[in-house]
């Protein structure tokens, strides 16, 4: 059984020169907004774990929705002519505004809504067993997106004592590395929401500070990671928190009923 695994997951080394090829072949999606797929050097990168953070309403299901939208696109158009899957943790999906978003781009709404695979998720336990389903799912077809939205809620209510912790964090952990071995395998994007919680370290002197949940568990997982916050009326600020390859800059975005675009004056 385990000869299976090899062919998929090259073990041994290999040359660097292979390797900036290898990275070279990663298509990025468009967020749909110029301004923030600039900022991410082209869009969210497939084949790794983006994580996105900030608190509510800061437009991260709408760039899950937009997404899902984009990755359906030519690769020209900033896509990657592939499916989207989407685990649901809390109710927020609203295919209606998959419609929306595609009219936006010249797509035919129902063509876009077969192309995305959905599911609820309703305890942590069962949010594991989807990514067995999905690992069946994108064997069979071309998957570009996977998106978990949100990828910590439910850990949060499965696991709400103070002694269950280690617990949390340790399954936690366990659906992440599944996340990763489905990018590495299937060279999907994968995207992952988070809330943040209010930073009682007692040293902020610029007011009250907000951090994402999840600890290290989170930080370690995600290749990229991206906090969102508020901006004036429709806008939104994207910044990048965490990332390998991007500098620690901003971009601001807005959302709306046709999902993320450029900032409005």
């Amino acid at each position: 059984a385990s000869g299976s695994c090899w062919k998929l997951i090259p073990m041994g080394f290999t040359t660097a020169t292979e390797a900036h090829q290898t990275r070279s072949e990663l298509i990025q999606l468009s967020t749909g907004s110029k301004q923030l797929d600039a900022l991410l050097d082209g869009g969210i990168e497939t084949g790794s774990i983006t994580e996105i953070f900030g608190e509510f309403r800061t437009g991260k299901t709408q760039l899950c929705h937009t997404l899902a939208v984009t990755c359906q696109l030519p690769v020209e158009q900033g896509g990657a002519e592939g499916k989207a899957l989407y685990i649901d943790t809390e109710g927020t999906f609203r295919p209606a505004r998959l419609i929306q978003i595609a009219e936006r781009f010249g797509l035919d709404g129902n063509d876009i809504l077969d192309n995305v695979a959905y599911a609820r998720a309703y305890n942590s336990d069962h949010q594991c067993q989807l990514l067995q389903q999905a690992s069946a799912l994108m064997s069979q077809s071309r998957y570009a997106l996977l998106i978990v939205d949100s990828a910590t809620a439910l850990y949060r209510t499965d696991y709400s004592g103070r002694g269950e912790l280690s617990a949390r964090q340790m399954h936690m952990a366990k659906f992440l590395r599944s996340l990763q071995r489905l990018a590495d395998e299937y060279g999907v994007a994968v995207v992952i929401t988070n809330q943040v919680v209010a930073q009682v370290d007692g040293m902020s002197f610029a007011g009250p500070t907000t951090k994402p949940i999840g600890g290290n568990i989170i930080a370690h997982a995600s290749t990229t990671r991206l906090s969102l916050r508020k901006g004036r009326g429709d806008n939104r600020i994207c910044k990048i928190y965490d990332s390998p390859n991007l500098p620690e800059a901003e971009a601001v975005f807005s959302i709306g009923e046709k999902g993320i675009d450029d900032a409005s004056e």
